[in-house]
């Protein structure tokens, strides 16, 4: 039996692991664990380790982080946790790789654990950049210690060689997002308005929205122009909580005080769950914020989304797409352009660049039959 551990710090990485795990299950000689960390743990950020624990999923530990939304010093203090907690796992043996994703802080402390027990690590989703977060940074230094790499694009994977990895460690699977999209059973209309309490009869607008880390300081005046641009709108709004990052607890407040005389207009729900995030997607006018949801996933239902400010500067866009400066005037522009049926109507017959749908399949196949010797677990680094 080949055992892996699959790290995962939240609602996000976890519902993009989902159909690798479902693979997993289901294919001879392989097994998993999970190391459950960071928002999945914290009662503010929902306690989504029930998910977890609702869809049967084996968990190897659960390292609690301390709170890292106050301070930057807060998020150093929960990277110590997080890389001890992982070193305590994996003191005890019985794992033949260890798997994370992405690019949060959560995920570079689990990799830089890893790097002593000289355990096989497989990264998803690098070679991307996103300019305007700190986990630019982690992410590609995840790249430098994982050994083998599943990009969601050719041009990802080309930006991973560019780092001196061996061609034959790079694997272009696409998002594994997409899997769920293309191929699970999404809870329908009917399902979600009773489940959150929401009329979806009007499709609202579905806001996402995080702190931009590289620019520390301008959380407020950045949602706050976010906010009176809907303001101005006036549509049915739903908002998602935002990450578990500095400044998370000023965006909170200011949902708060919105929220307040909205009644029956806007609405804010912790945590949607994996499954039920991409139904709305699906049920939404729009998409609005600055998650990477708004670029990978919402191809794939062909709904509009604004992508606000820099946080995901450089990633590649479809043609859903509509980027804009955080401020009010901007944002309210592009979400009417976003909602005119003629927008809608021209991505009719649109790509996703993510991917085909068959990403777990590629990563599975080959965290099979990649053999674990020392050409695996000694790296060279290849000069272009």
């Amino acid at each position: 039996m080949r055992r892996f551990v699959i790290a995962t710090a939240g609602r996000s990485d976890y519902g993009i692991y989902r159909p690798i795990l479902d693979k997993i299950e289901v294919e001879p000689g392989l097994g998993y664990e999970l190391l459950v960390t960071g928002q999945h743990l914290s009662a503010d950020g929902g306690a989504t380790v029930q998910e977890i624990e609702a869809d049967g999923r084996p968990i190897a530990t659960r390292v609690a982080l301390p709170d890292a939304t106050s301070s930057r010093a807060a998020v150093a203090e929960a990277m110590a946790a997080a890389l001890s907690g992982t070193g305590a796992l994996l003191a005890k043996g019985g794992f033949d790789m260890v798997v994370v994703l992405g690019d949060r802080f959560e995920m570079f402390a689990i990799t830089a654990a890893c790097v002593p027990f000289n355990i096989p690590i497989v990264h998803i989703h690098g070679g991307e950049v996103s300019l305007g977060a700190i986990d630019e940074r982690f992410r590609h230094a995840i790249t430098k210690m994982a050994h083998l790499h599943f990009a969601a694009t050719e041009d990802y994977a080309r930006r991973i060689r560019q780092l001196g990895e061996e061609d034959w460690r790079v694997t272009v699977s696409g998002a594994p997002a997409l899997d769920t999209i293309l191929k699970a059973r999404l809870p329908d209309r009917a399902t979600l308005s009773a489940r959150f309490g929401l009329p979806l009869d009007q499709p609202p607008l579905l806001v996402t929205f995080h702190p931009v880390t590289n620019q520390f300081g301008e959380a407020e005046q950045q949602t706050r122009s976010l906010l009176a641009a809907l303001e101005a709108l006036d549509l049915p709004v739903v908002l998602t909580a935002p990450n578990a990052d500095v400044e998370s607890d000023v965006i909170r407040d200011l949902f708060a005080d919105f929220l307040s005389p909205r009644t029956g207009r806007a609405w804010l729900v912790e945590s949607f769950g994996s499954l039920n995030y991409l139904a709305m997607l699906r049920e939404a006018r729009a998409v609005i914020g600055n998650s990477s949801s708004g670029l990978i996933e919402t191809p794939g239902f062909r709904v509009p989304a604004v992508n606000i400010g820099d946080r995901q500067m450089g990633r590649t866009r479809a043609a859903n797409v509509i980027d804009c400066p955080a401020n009010a005037a901007s944002i309210e522009a592009a979400v009417k352009k976003a909602i005119d049926p003629a927008f809608r109507a021209s991505l009719i017959g649109m790509t996703n660049p993510y991917g085909d749908g068959n990403a777990a399949e590629r990563i599975v196949t080959r965290l099979r039959d990649v053999p674990i010797d020392s050409r695996l677990t000694v790296k060279m680094f290849a000069d272009r």
